[in-house]
């Protein structure tokens, strides 16, 4: 994997029916990511009143 990668992983949750949270390093906009089987998507994380949530950007 190459070092400077655009997202990075910040949560895991699971081995079957696997759920992460994935942040892009460049936006900082949250991702869900969810794997069941051979089926899988990702999708924004948002907060309640719809919109996505955004971690701060660290600068690396």
């Amino acid at each position: 994997m190459a070092k400077n990668e655009r997202f990075e992983r910040v949560y895991s949750q699971g081995t079957m029916n696997v759920t992460e949270i994935w942040v892009d390093k460049v936006t900082g906009v949250n991702y869900v990511f969810h794997v069941c089987g051979q089926a899988g998507g990702m999708t924004p994380l948002l907060d309640r009143d719809g919109r996505p949530i955004i971690s701060p950007i660290m600068n690396s």
